[in-house]
Formats: C-alpha cells, structure tokens, sequence
C-alpha cells in the first residue's frame, strides 16, 4: 500500500496499526506516560551523531532543518525539558515517546484520512500544506514526504492537520523517519514501536 522512491540517505520504517477501539475510548497506559520523561528507561537515547544525522536527510534536496523547520524528534527533547508536553492520545503518546528517545522523527496519520495511492518521495517546489487547526502552512520543497491523492500530508518535521488523528481514529500509518548512516537503528526503533503498541493492545502489520 506504499511505495517509497529512492533516497540516497533516507532510512524509513513503516507499519499499519489496528487499534482495538476508536481511540478517544481508548485509555493510554501508566507504562506509556512514564516514557514522556527524558530521564525514563528506554532502549534507545538520542545524541549529536542521530541529531546530525536526520537533519543531513532533511537537508539533501536543499530544505533547511533550522528553527521552527527542525526536526520534530528535537522539538520533542525541548517540549518535554520544558513540561510543555501533555497526552494527546494512545497513538500519539506512544509516537513521541519512541521519537523522544530514538532521537528520530515519527509520523502517525490517519488511513481513513488519506487516499491512496500512498508514497514517499521528495517534495517539489511550492510543496506546502496546514499543520494545525490554527492554519499555519509550512512549505515542504525539498523534504522528503508521505504523499497521497491530495499531496504531501506528513514528514519528519510536522504533519498535515488533514490527516492528524482525532478520537474516531481506528487505524494508523506510522512512519520512522531514519537515516542509513545510522545503520539498523532506524529497524530497530520501528521494531521496539511495534512491539509497544501490541503491548498496548493494538495489532500491527506491514505497510
């Protein structure tokens, strides 16, 4: 159901996630809260070479990986320095938990808010879509994206307000944006994801 063109750094892990529930009546677990903490035990940390790293993927095509444009692995660190991070949902929690701690960028969209076809690929110039209910637009040229029949509508630094979960999401696409020098790193972390949303209860398969 996707296809990913070639990218001569891009790393990127996939999987479809069936929730038991829609998930405004799923509760998120104790275990999944106590990993939105910088100081929590996990088997992965981020550091400069995995920062540097995913910004160079970013950066391949000529978009800029700086300010409000980082990545959003390293807006996470800051938000969760801060204590301005708080509980969205199941499958939002457990997506900034793995990124917090993988230092890699993770999407999670909706499948019932995409149209397939469904691909990865470098956006063109004059790319650009609303992520979040305020209207704010970023422009995505250059950055590599998840695509569907209406255009870019996700990446490694902020995901399309169109296909963002909401409380009636039965189903999701995540998406670990990784990086090949980074070597199994970006299989493990989407292992170590799935792993977590089984345990939690959802059914995951590959995308």
């Amino acid at each position: 159901m996707l296809t990913v063109e070639p990218h001569p750094h891009l790393e990127l892990g996939a999987f479809v996630t069936r929730f038991p529930a829609a998930l405004g009546s799923v509760a998120v677990p104790e275990w999944v809260g106590a990993l939105l903490a910088l100081d929590a035990a996990a088997p992965f940390s981020a550091d400069d070479s995995v920062r540097a790293a995913v910004r160079d993927v970013l950066r391949a095509f000529g978009y800029k990986p700086t300010g409000r444009g980082k990545p959003a692995s390293e807006y996470l660190i800051r938000a969760v320095g801060e204590k301005a991070l708080s509980s969205i949902n199941l499958a939002v929690d457990m997506n900034n938990a793995v990124s917090l701690h993988s230092g890699l960028p993770v999407s999670a969209v909706d499948l019932d808010r995409v149209r397939g076809p469904l691909r990865v690929a470098v956006a063109q110039a004059g790319a650009e879509y609303v992520f979040n209910a305020g209207g704010q637009v970023i422009q995505v040229a250059g950055l590599p994206c998840l695509f569907d029949a209406e255009g870019a509508c996700a990446n490694a630094v902020k995901d399309a307000q169109r296909t963002k979960t909401t409380p009636e999401t039965r189903a999701t696409l995540s998406l670990v944006w990784g990086a090949r020098v980074l070597g199994e790193r970006t299989r493990r972390v989407t292992e170590w994801y799935r792993e977590m949303v089984e345990r939690a209860g959802g059914r995951t398969e590959e995308a």
